[in-house]
């Protein structure tokens, strides 16, 4: 469902204002691409969110299973609004939008619908953040219009020029492109500069849950969000769809970014996407990012080496256990290293891999710390050692998306003095 928050006509200019929805009941009716767009930034202002909706998106399903918000999987019944600071209406359902509105408008509920902004009673703008400053723009007429404001003033605060902002007219058709954006660990001020530049350019955002979601509430409505729903140990879209997604969004004229988690070729089957994309002549761009594997651990106050302690690190993806026929990992090899192990997805195989490590020579004391969704407001970190991290990852409720350190650096720390 697109959205128009901006199109509303009205004989009076909007009030901008500041909503602080932090432990205060947010209702979001509809779990689409709209409202999956929008939940993050709920999320992160730390709304009370109740989720009414009978199917959901895969990474909108991911945020109710891990905990971030209450869905009752139903339609729009009357009282639902009931205690609710703000409203957010995004069905297919005219009637059930039509009812949500005059509820809101009763029980005095500010309300945005994405289906018809000119019955709603607040509007969404388009926001950017830099330096810990929100900038939140309405124009009241194009919402490219609005983005490109927004974007020129986060450009100006971030690098000081404060320069007029101007609109960027975007390429006509026969003319795609695809660009595979690494969009760093999951803090969205960690995407790079350039990244950021694609995706405000982009018509067409493939995304992964692992990359910043917040950057996807940034995005004027016209974007087409696809999720790839690559969620570990749940639903994913085929690589091969994946691939046939790009090559079609690029073959129409489209300005395609792929935004994933981390860095494209780091455990994030880039390559296999930029082949696919060479193979049909489409051109693509490869922006770096910043891998979780180094960046994880530095979040959470532990150097990969150090001096005197590592003087090598070795990223592993454990995924495939170390007793599976499919593995390629040199296990016995990996133990007689004395430098740090960083193992990406591999929390559901952290004791087998242990129980190897120590079977191959590896001491049962080694330190190890396991970082989850490391760089964000949800980071949690454990440490063990390689004799009970297995049982301490299940007694702990330890899920992925986490980073698993190995290695003396994990006791180093600026209290150490080492």
């Amino acid at each position: 469902m697109a959205e128009h928050a901006e199109h509303a006509p009205s004989a009076a200019p909007a009030y901008p204002v500041g909503l602080r929805l932090a432990g205060r009941r947010v209702v979001v009716l509809g779990a689409g691409q709209v409202a999956q767009r929008r939940l993050p930034a709920l999320l992160a202002a730390g709304a009370d969110v109740l989720l009414i909706s009978p199917s959901a998106t895969p990474s909108v399903e991911a945020m109710a299973e891990t905990g971030e918000l209450r869905w009752e999987r139903r339609r729009y019944r009357e009282g639902d609004l009931e205690g609710a600071w703000y409203a957010l209406i995004t069905t297919d359902d005219d009637k059930a939008n039509q009812a949500a509105s005059a509820e809101a408008e009763a029980r005095r509920v500010w309300a945005v619908r994405s289906d018809d902004a000119a019955a709603a009673s607040a509007w969404t703008p388009a926001t950017g953040r830099s330096e810990g400053v929100t900038v939140a723009v309405l124009t009241g007429q194009d919402p490219r219009r609005s983005a490109a404001v927004r974007d020129a003033i986060v450009e100006s605060l971030r690098d000081g020029s404060l320069t007029a902002p101007h609109y960027r007219a975007r390429p006509g058709a026969g003319t795609g492109h695809v660009a595979l954006v690494g969009g760093g660990p999951g803090d969205p001020d960690l995407i790079t500069v350039r990244g950021r530049r694609l995706l405000a350019e982009a018509d067409v955002v493939i995304a992964d849950r692992l990359g910043p979601r917040d950057l996807l509430d940034e995005l004027p409505p016209h974007v087409q969000v696809i999720d790839a729903a690559k969620i570990p140990y749940g639903r994913f879209m085929a690589q091969e769809a994946i691939n046939n997604a790009l090559i079609e969004h690029a073959r129409a004229g489209k300005t395609v970014v792929r935004l994933k988690g981390g860095d494209p070729y780091v455990f994030g089957r880039g390559m296999e996407e930029a082949q696919a994309l060479a193979e049909h002549g489409i051109p693509c761009t490869v922006v770096p990012g910043i891998s979780s594997s180094i960046s994880v651990p530095g979040a959470a106050g532990i150097p990969v080496t150090h001096r005197g302690v590592s003087h090598e690190f070795t990223v592993v993806s454990g995924h495939v256990a170390p007793d599976d026929p499919r593995s390629l990992v040199d296990w016995q090899a990996l133990a007689a290293l004395r430098g740090t192990l960083v193992l990406l997805m591999s929390v559901a195989n952290i004791g087998a891999i242990a129980a190897t490590l120590i079977r191959h020579g590896r001491p049962v004391g080694t330190p190890v710390a396991v970082i989850q969704e490391g760089t964000t407001a949800a980071q949690r970190r454990l440490d063990a050692t390689l004799e009970n991290v297995g049982e301490r990852v299940g007694t702990e409720g330890i899920r992925p998306p986490a980073v698993i350190v190995i290695g003396d650096v994990v006791t180093v720390g600026p209290e150490t003095g080492r």
